[in-house]
This record gives C-alpha cells, structure tokens and sequence, in this order.
C-alpha cells in the first residue's frame, strides 16, 4: 500500500465577487482533483482545535494526526528543528520576521518583499553582531523567516501576534504583551536602527523593493516531545516542503526529509520538480507528504490571480502525476486539503472547516467536483481533526 498527502496551503477561500461569486479552487482549471474526486470521498475537517491559532504549524499537526492540544508547544521550535539549532528544555526560541515597517508606523509586509535567503542572511549576521550575545542568539533561516533564540529562560511570558495577521494595521496597536515583552520591544526598536542603513537595504531601496528594516518576534516556545509517526501509526515516511516549518516538524517526527533543487516556499517554486521527487521518494517510503505553500502566499497578499495559477500547478504538476503513478500500484490512497482558509478578502488565515478529498484504488467512479462547496454538502466531518489521518489510512 501506498499513501500520499498533499497540502496545498491555504488554499481554500470564500466565494469571491470578481469571480462571480466562486472561490479560486473553484475557478481553476483541475482536472487530476477531480478526477481523484470521483473516486473517492469529500468531505469537511476543522483542523484549528478550540482555543489555537489557526496557522499552518497547529493545522498540519492536525493533518498528520496529532492532537495540537497536547503535542503543541509553539512555531518557532519546529523551524529550530529544520535549521538544526540544538536546544535545551528551558531555552526558548522564537520566529524572527524580516518586515517592512512604512512611514506611517504600520506593518507594511510581514515578508519585506519576500526578501531572499541570500540578501537576509547579512541581515541577521549584523542583528547578531549588535544584539546578540552567548544567551541571545539570531539564527538565520529562508528568505523573512528566521530564529531568535534565548537560551535558559524558564517562565517565558511573552504573547505577539504573527505579523501576516495584521497587515496595514500600526504597529503600537499589537506591540507584545507579557513579563518579557519590555525587553523584546526594546530588541525590536534597536533592530529598526541597525537595518535601515544596511548596504543590503540601500540597495533593495534604490531598486525600488521594499526594504526589510524591522524585526518581528512572535510564535515563541520550548522544546516539544513528540511520539514519532512510525511509532505511532506504524509507517514510514518523508517529506518534501521549501518552508522549515513543516521540514522541522518532519524531524520531529523522524520523518524522511526531501531535498529537492528549485523549491522556494514562493509563486517561482519549481512544482514540477516537487511532483517528480514525490514519486520517487515513494518508491521507498510508505508515505509521501508534499507541502505547497504558494496558495497560502496568494492569499496573504489577496492576489486572486495567482491563487488560481498555484492551484492549477499544483493540479498539473503534483496531483496529476502522482495520481497517475499511484493508480498502477496494487493499492493506494491519496489524500489533498489545504491546511487552512486563507480567504484573498481577509488576507490572513480562518478557522473555518477545510475541505478534504480521499481517493482510493478501486473506488467506482461518480460525478464530483473537488472544492469548498461540494465540501459542505457532504456528510463526512471530522469535528477533530487529528482523526482524519487514522481514517485515511486504515478505514
């Protein structure tokens, strides 16, 4: 047996007035979901537990079968993971974005212009120099998203909103709260000095990009414990993802971790070169999780366009050739949902049920369409969500 999961992130909206009052996977052009569609089953998944923040680090761990409730310990220490940054039980790590703050004292962009990994890096090389310190260290990450960790620091109280969650909106209005949020607001303000007349910013600004001149300190947490996915569903596994979020919460769970040349976690990533290295990955895995982050990029800017050219690539280049390649096993099962809306009108991400679509071998074909609202007329929900994944693969 052969499974595969593939996320295409963010990538349900709601109904939107530009397209004649339908959504963008509704609009785009995919003929591999729903031909996966008609053999298999749709349905309905909330995968924000009560009480959690609606990201990617709480929905995935929902898709992959874990209760986040129990198991979730905050986004920063899974991308520690990916970039290997050794951690202890007391120190606490944080997500560091790069930001474009505007004259006007508002959050901009909560990716400076999707600021390269390359243009970044002597970025946090000069923050470490100035702000850092043997407990204090920045770590850099991919293109904004980066790490600031806090070594041996029990009792951390500190609560941020994550950037892509208030765009526009000033920046007083969310400053954090908490015991410790004196300290990093300071850090915030200093980092403000040091980066606007970084030579890697004069140079963004003379061509015009929007400079990353601030940081932004959220999604702090301890070192988590996870039970490992073979030991726990007795499979194995890898995955293929640009974004170190998910990379690092593969680690954790000792999950195989893919490297494939061209991925970028942005609208340029290399879709085809994804689909090919699933298949390949399969040939020795049980399981292949293929994470997509572009829908959830397109969303964050509310670019509708682009939404529906992800998804059509996604279609054309992920699902359909491992659709193809999983119907001559002798079984399979495959498995696509976003982990999250992130609707083009609110520019950030809903709790609102996602849309889910289950094809197995041998299922007899029917007419049905792969989007949110045949989603919603089906009767197959799972109210928590770390049961889909059991039902996916044993039912």
């Amino acid at each position: 047996m052969k499974y595969a999961l593939i996320i295409p992130d963010g990538m349900a909206d709601y109904p939107i007035h530009s397209l004649e009052g339908k959504t963008p996977l509704e609009v785009a052009h995919t003929p591999f979901m729903d031909e996966a569609a008609a053999m298999g089953e749709i349905g309905l998944c909330y995968t924000t537990p009560k009480g959690l923040h609606s990201g990617s680090d709480v929905c995935i761990l929902s898709l992959l079968g874990y209760d986040a409730q129990s198991s979730y310990s905050g986004r920063a220490p899974l991308e520690a993971a990916s970039l290997e940054i050794s951690m202890e039980p007391q120190d606490v790590v944080m997500r560091c974005n790069l930001i474009h703050v505007n004259e006007k004292e508002e959050i901009q962009d909560h990716c400076a212009g999707h600021i390269t990994t390359e243009e970044a890096r002597p970025l946090i090389e000069a923050l470490q120099n100035e702000l850092g310190s043997d407990s204090l260290r920045f770590h850099a990450g991919v293109s904004y998203r980066h790490i600031l960790a806090w070594k041996n620091k029990p009792g951390f109280d500190y609560h941020s909103v994550p950037p892509h969650d208030v765009p526009g909106e000033p920046i007083k209005k969310h400053l954090p709260s908490g015991k410790d949020a004196s300290f990093l607001t300071e850090l915030l303000f200093k980092s403000r000095r040091i980066l606007e007349n970084h030579p890697v910013n004069l140079k963004r600004n003379k061509k015009g990009k929007l400079t990353a001149n601030s940081i932004w300190l959220w999604g702090a947490g301890y070192k988590p414990t996870m039970e490992k996915f073979k030991d726990k569903f007795g499979l194995s596994g890898c995955v293929i993802s640009a974004v170190d979020l998910i990379r690092g919460l593969g680690k954790l769970l000792d999950l195989n971790i893919i490297s494939v040349p061209g991925i970028t976690g942005y609208f340029d990533t290399d879709y085809e070169a994804k689909g090919r290295y699933g298949i390949e990955s399969l040939k020795q895995n049980d399981l292949l999780i293929i994470h997509i982050e572009a829908p959830d990029e397109a969303g964050h800017i509310g670019n509708v366009q682009e939404k529906i050219h992800s998804i059509e690539q996604v279609d054309r280049y992920i699902v359909g050739p491992i659709l193809q390649y999983l119907k001559n096993e002798k079984d399979f099962r495959l498995l696509i949902s976003p982990d999250h809306y992130t609707p083009i009108n609110k520019k950030t991400h809903t709790a609102d049920p996602v849309p889910f679509l289950l094809c197995r071998q041998g299922k007899p074909h029917q007419n049905a369409l792969y989007n949110e609202k045949e989603a919603k007329n089906s009767r197959l929900v799972f109210k928590k969500g770390y049961e889909l994944m059991p039902y996916f693969l044993f039912k």
